[in-house]
Order: C-alpha cells, then structure tokens, then sequence
C-alpha cells in the first residue's frame, strides 16, 4: 500500500487527516508506505525532507507540521535554510536534517520513489497504489475519501489472489 504525496499539494495536506485515521483501521499484514512525489525540479527538496524525516525516525512527529507549515504557516520550505529553521522551531536538529537531507541514502530513496511513481504513472497527488498493480486517486473514484474505500477493495482483491 503506498500513498503517493507531494507538501506542496493541498489535496494532499487536506487528505492527511483523513488518511491517518484510515490508517489505524489497516490490517496488520498491510505494509504502508509513503512516496513523496515532485512534478517539478524545485519540489525535489520536498522528496529529500521526507526522506530524511524517515532516516532520522521523525515522520510521526514532523510529517504533519511540514504540511501545516506550508499550506497554513505560507512558509515555502523551499531552501535548506528554511527547513532548518523549521526543523529547530518544532524541536528536531536542523542542521542534522539538513545534512541527512544531502545524504547518498536519501538520494538513492529519492531516485527509487521517482521510479515508483514514473511506474505507476502518477499524474496527481494525493493517489494510494495497491499491490504494485492498481492506482486509486480522488477524481478516479469521486473524492479522496472514497479513495481509501476503493483501496480498501483492492487490498481485499490482492489477498484473495495470494
């Protein structure tokens, strides 16, 4: 189960909430996972900041105020000057995250999470894939929230096929 994002999208910051608490009705043999997708090159440093929040284990913690941060603090998050500030203000090592942000591993994570989402032909966020066969997004099934219960039906699918 992925759910492909992008902090600068505000259907994903609004879909958060929601996806959260959908999260903890998930079966427990159901894998999450988070791939931050960037359209653009300068949405790259987005792709970086989540996946150092995941080396550093801070997701939980900072995963959320990222999004708070920039669709209702209007903060950009665009240098790593920001997040660093960002970062100390919410009570995390901005330097730390900055440096892990410029990282081989994270680098690598982020070349992975761009050929995921070139593979499943991502073309808007926020989209929830599926047993590596199936894609699932707002307008696809009528809301982002009925996304989660069409996802609720692959799954279902993908277990009676194993």
């Amino acid at each position: 189960m992925l759910e492909f994002f992008a902090y600068s999208c505000s259907h994903c910051s609004a879909f958060e909430p929601a996806l959260e608490a959908w999260l903890k009705k998930l079966p427990q043999d159901v894998l999450f996972r988070r791939i931050p997708v960037a359209f653009r090159e300068d949405f790259v440093i987005h792709q970086q900041l989540y996946f150092a929040l995941e080396t550093m284990g801070l997701v939980e913690q900072l995963h959320g105020k990222v999004f708070q941060a920039i669709h209702g603090g209007k903060q950009r998050l665009a240098t790593p000057a920001d997040i660093a500030a960002f970062a100390a203000k919410n009570g995390a090592d901005g330097k730390r995250l900055v440096e892990t942000m410029s990282s081989f591993a994270v680098a690598g994570k982020v070349k992975q999470a761009t050929a995921l989402a070139g593979g499943y032909k991502i073309e808007g966020t926020p989209s929830l894939g599926v047993d590596g066969r199936w894609l699932t997004s707002g307008p696809q099934a009528g809301s982002n929230a009925r996304s989660m219960d069409v996802a609720d039906h692959l799954i279902a699918l993908a277990k009676k096929a194993r």
